[in-house]
């Protein structure tokens, strides 16, 4: 059959593939075009039926991108019985078929295994330019990222948090700081259904408020009051470096590294990488590895980051990346190494202990750092539940090899499908609910503290179980963030394979 002999290209393919895994924000994901590049990993499919499909007409030919790339790489794809083996027997069935869809978007979403469960990740976009910004790193951006919560007492109006503001942006030149508090946009209030209109304007005024928690640990009776002071933020181009801030800290005789990082991006590797060697030629004793807000990225900078932190397992399984059953062979291990894919020597701490904070937002590749090193290494995990995402994506183009090269010049649609899924080398995966910290602690809208800073609620945690305080303590029970301000991205939580 036609679809067997493509499909052993496709495998040929793959065995020299690249891979990644998960990032950051349904809306500010950062990677490099570099790696985009390296995502040519699927071979030719034409279809699982002999008759010849080639002559469907162009008003179907985008849906007929959409559904052959699902049948050959989708990680589900045995799960949908429209990607079946048998499913169409004629070129007029399947057309039929596509044409029974109003759009790709239609089609793609059809295709998707148990989409509030299983698959909540894989999208499709008609602007694969615009998605490679983003993977690149490179979006616009004021540089303010948020996190949203309900008023106290309501499920409709919403208030919101600065979490971060970003170096060299246009936020950074203002007067707005991390755990500043607004519940108004240009005047408006927020609710749950506005918040997305409003952020996503390339300018906006935010409206602060004074946030009161009454001096009790429990939301109930916190209050929101106006501030009458207003700072607008206006998008420009940005590239953001997702080495946020790191220093070592001194107490009792130990020295401490700290690293707050906020994306697997590997065009900063070398950045990361220095960072690592100050921490060793401080001679570290201890690390706590900030992971609050990073939701993902590329799986090679993953291991190279494992690999930083113990120094003791090179050439060992880091993690390894399973694909469908028909691609099964294909199925690679990603290993500790000691060295940068551009040869430079790792700097590793040769820790056999490892502190993370985490957040809900925290996924995909800073979820495969725990699962994966906790198979070796002792894991303390400081925070809030992860996200629970360990598949990884993988930007498919409109191509004979699913790849950037020679892409339909027709139109500009791309898939970024769930593709395979990361396991440690005990064969272990990420819950689908999110790990479950060792110590539970969530931001309270009334005391964010600053990053870095030893009074900063998550830090200050780490660095009290660093010092013997008691393992089994009470958690401070208050409501975790309802969403962020990369909520609308649909490349939130993305798990890159790459190189």
């Amino acid at each position: 059959m036609l679809f067997e002999v493509r499909l052993g290209m496709l495998s040929k393919i793959l065995k020299k593939g690249y891979h990644f895994c998960g990032k950051k924000n349904m809306m500010n994901l950062r990677y490099s075009t570099k790696t985009i590049l390296l995502v040519i990993i699927f071979g030719l499919f034409t279809g699982c039926f002999n008759d010849n499909d080639d002559n469907l007409s162009s008003s179907t030919s985008v849906k007929d991108f959409v559904w052959k790339a699902m049948k050959a790489v989708y990680l589900y794809n045995a799960n949908v019985e429209d990607l079946g083996e048998d499913r169409f027997g004629t070129s007029q069935e399947y057309q039929d078929f596509l044409n029974n869809f109003n759009s790709p978007e239609d089609l793609f979403e059809s295709l998707i295994y148990d989409r509030n469960t299983v698959d909540r990740f894989s999208v499709i976009t008609s602007d694969y330019f615009a998605l490679e910004q983003q993977l690149s790193g490179v979006s616009k951006s004021n540089g303010a990222e948020f996190n949203f919560y309900y008023t106290p007492g309501s499920t409709t109006s919403v208030f919101g948090v600065v979490r971060l503001v970003l170096p060299n942006s246009n936020a950074s030149l203002s007067d707005l700081t991390r755990g500043h508090v607004f519940n108004k946009i240009n005047e408006q209030e927020l609710t749950s259904s506005n918040i997305s209109s409003l952020i996503n304007s390339d300018s906006y005024t935010l409206n602060l408020a004074i946030y009161n928690d009454n001096g009790t640990e429990i939301s109930d009776d916190d209050t929101l009051s106006d501030a009458n002071i207003s700072i607008t933020l206006t998008k420009n181009i940005y590239t953001e470096n997702p080495v946020y801030y790191h220093s070592i800290i001194e107490q009792e005789n130990e020295k401490i590294g700290y690293l707050m990082y906020n994306g697997f991006v590997n065009e900063f590797d070398n950045e990361l990488n220095q960072v690592f060697g100050s921490f060793k030629s401080e001679g570290i004793d201890h690390l706590i590895l900030d992971l609050r807000y990073n939701s993902g990225g590329s799986i090679r900078t993953a291991a190279a980051l494992g690999s930083m932190i113990t120094g003791d397992f090179e050439g060992q399984v880091f993690t390894t990346l399973k694909y469908n059953e028909t691609l099964s062979n294909n199925n690679y291990n990603f290993n500790f190494t000691n060295e940068l894919s551009d040869g430079t020597s790792i700097n590793s701490v040769n820790l056999n202990q490892l502190y993370v904070l985490t957040s809900n937002r925290s996924a995909s590749a800073s979820e495969m750092i725990i699962n994966s090193l906790e198979a070796y290494i002792d894991i303390i995990q400081v925070g809030d539940e992860t996200v629970g995402k360990s598949q990884a994506s993988q930007i498919i183009y409109d191509s004979p090899n699913f790849g950037r090269d020679n892409s339909n010049p027709v139109h500009t649609y791309a898939l970024l499908p769930l593709i395979a899924k990361t396991v440690n080398k005990n064969n272990g995966e990420v819950p689908p609910s999110g790990i479950i910290p060792d110590h539970e602690l969530v931001e309270k809208a009334a005391n964010y503290g600053s990053i870095g800073d030893l009074e900063e609620p998550l830090l200050k945690k780490a660095l009290d179980l660093i010092q013997g305080a008691s393992k089994f303590s009470q958690p401070i029970q208050s409501p975790a963030p309802l969403i962020d301000s990369n909520f609308s991205e649909a490349t939130e939580t993305l798990m890159i394979v790459d190189n």
